[in-house]
């Protein structure tokens, strides 16, 4: 409910805050385009309802503020975090003048706050106000854009849109400032004119001087609450820690033998970066991107349950019962953990499901260029290289566009996953019409490197299915979801046998069988697999491209992926 009532009023203020720069970038159009707009502006947000909802909203906003610097067992955190948190505590004392000078002198005083006696203020009778005000629209939007960035950062579209975000970010608080200071010169060269001076306090009606001094002592209060509201936040956090290091300590143990000591109650992400381990959080510890996931060894049992807010990120990743968010557990006594993800993780390795290592039946494809070693020993670096990526581009994406997901490349060779979500039956299909893009993808790369070939690429392919373990294996950045077991090891024995097959392809039966084709056009072996008690029948295909296509084969499939 905290989180949800911190996003709820945070946009509630930036839509306030969106609407008054836009408001202001008028001022880029003429004076009377700013009033129009104000008309407009006030309409909206000056009802009683949305009045109620927009100073709410910034009293909630402000108090979560306090209420999670107070959560925090530790000050130290990520550089924006501390940005956006620095900026937020900034924006009380720099506009609770303008609030005061404005809403507050119109409903009180009852001074007409149109543009033009803003901007008299700002411009003629107290300049170092203006620059102020300035400063404050940009506090406020930064820190506005950093809160949205690092909710949205999430969502699967959002990578698509950031370009557009981002001209959007720049161009809105620079056209606001623009149309300030446009419209400000305008009023600042109208002020030298006695007359139009005359009709302007008139129609303003300015606070005399009992009702500034009223508006001066009560911004000094409001500035001193805020101060002591913080210092209070900080002071109870620091009597809490003190409490909890006289009453428990407990230990972090950390892979390599690194152990931090912290105070009961601090978050595992705490102890991380209190202690200088680099630790992922894309979310910043709020319990949303999972990117911060640990799997948790000797004293899993003293944690408490999951609340429902990890409970549903931990289901959503397929998490195994030891894995749990850092961001969220509070250990009351020693934990030891591992982190799962590289200090690095994205969103998108927050969106990727976690398989933490388990056995189910899918499809293998292997697929190696042939004699390329031979081929590339007369030629620079930078062609083998040149070469070697236009290959595996059009392997990869022949994978993909048959519903797999490639594995690895090793040397020139590729290894690529198909079932892992959907199960053996449709894997094998997806790998059989994989082989067949595959064939058609090379014809299309042997045509267009004709010039930079003696002899066209050769590809050998063996496919296989069955059981396999499956998980995420590997160390820091180099880790991904894998599969190891007999299966895997037949597969890649069947597309070395390509090679003394003279075939592009050799596919097992159980693949046949599974996929639904009919390959009796193709020759059948009974083949002696090294590793294996019994003899395995295949299918020996000289050339993909005459597999035959599956009735219901999509012309492009949606590549399968574990996340």
């Amino acid at each position: 409910m905290r989180r949800r009532l911190h996003l709820i009023t945070g946009l509630i203020l930036f839509t306030y805050v969106f609407t008054h720069f836009i408001n202001h970038a008028l001022g880029l159009v003429s004076l009377d385009a700013l009033d129009t707009g104000r008309r407009a502006f006030n309409l909206l947000w000056r009802n009683p309802v949305m009045s109620a909802a927009l100073y709410g909203a910034l009293l909630i906003h402000i108090v979560l503020a306090l209420w999670s610097i107070y959560r925090r067992r530790r000050l130290a955190m990520p550089p924006w975090e501390a940005t956006q948190i620095l900026f937020g505590l900034a924006i009380p004392p720099l506009i609770a003048l303008h609030i005061l000078g404005t809403r507050f002198a119109h409903e009180i005083f009852g001074v007409n706050d149109n543009y033009a006696y803003v901007l008299l203020v700002y411009f003629v009778f107290s300049p170092g106000l203006g620059i102020r005000q300035a400063i404050t629209l940009f506090v406020v939007w930064i820190h506005a854009c950093i809160g949205l960035h690092f909710w949205l950062r999430l969502k699967p579209w959002y990578r698509r849109a950031v370009p557009a975000l981002y001209a959007f970010a720049i161009l809105m608080p620079v056209a606001a400032l623009g149309g300030f200071y446009f419209a400000g010169r305008e009023v600042a060269r109208l002020a030298g004119d006695p007359a139009w001076m005359a009709a302007a306090r008139e129609e303003i009606g300015f606070a005399d001087s009992a009702a500034l001094a009223w508006i001066e002592n009560l911004e000094m209060a409001i500035v001193a609450l805020a101060g002591g509201l913080l210092v209070l936040s900080l002071s109870a956090r620091w009597l809490r820690g003190h409490f909890n290091r006289r009453h428990g300590v407990v230990h972090i143990a950390y892979p390599e033998g690194r152990r931090v000591p912290i105070a009961a109650g601090t978050t595992v992400l705490e102890a991380s970066r209190g202690a200088g381990l680099a630790h992922a959080s894309v979310c910043g510890g709020r319990g949303r991107c999972s990117t911060c996931r640990v799997r948790v060894g000797r004293g899993l049992e003293s944690l408490a349950p999951p609340s429902d807010d990890e409970a549903k990120v931990l289901k959503r990743i397929g998490a195994a019962p030891n894995v749990r968010l850092a961001c969220q557990i509070r250990p009351l006594a020693d934990l030891e953990v591992t982190p799962l993800l590289p200090p690095s993780a994205s969103p998108r390795d927050g969106r990727r499901r976690h398989i933490h290592g388990e056995e189910r039946e899918v499809a293998i494809l292997f697929a190696d260029l042939r004699d390329f070693t031979s081929m590339a020993e007369d030629r620079l670096p930078y062609d083998v290289v040149f070469i070697l990526n236009r290959y595996f581009a059009a392997m990869g994406m022949a994978v993909e566009e048959a519903g797999g997901r490639v594995d690895k490349f090793v040397g020139d060779g590729i290894m690529a996953l198909f079932g892992v979500e959907r199960g053996v039956a449709a894997g094998s299909g997806n790998a059989m019409l994989a082989a067949r893009r595959m064939a058609e993808r090379l014809v299309e790369v042997n045509n267009t490197l004709a010039h930079e070939l003696e002899r066209p690429l050769r590809i050998g392919i063996g496919i296989h299915c069955g059981p396999v373990i499956l998980g995420e294996m590997g160390y820091g950045r180099a880790t991904s979801v894998t599969a190891i077991g007999d299966t895997v090891n037949t597969a890649s024995r069947l597309e070395a046998m390509t090679k003394e097959l003279r075939a592009q392809l050799v596919v097992s039966e159980p693949v046949v069988r599974h996929a639904g084709l009919d390959l009796s056009d193709f020759p059948a072996r009974e083949v002696e697999v090294r590793g294996r008690a019994s003899a395995l029948s295949v299918r020996v295909v000289k050339n993909a491209l005459r597999l035959p296509v599956a009735a219901d084969a999509p012309a492009v499939a949606r590549p399968e992926r574990p996340d």
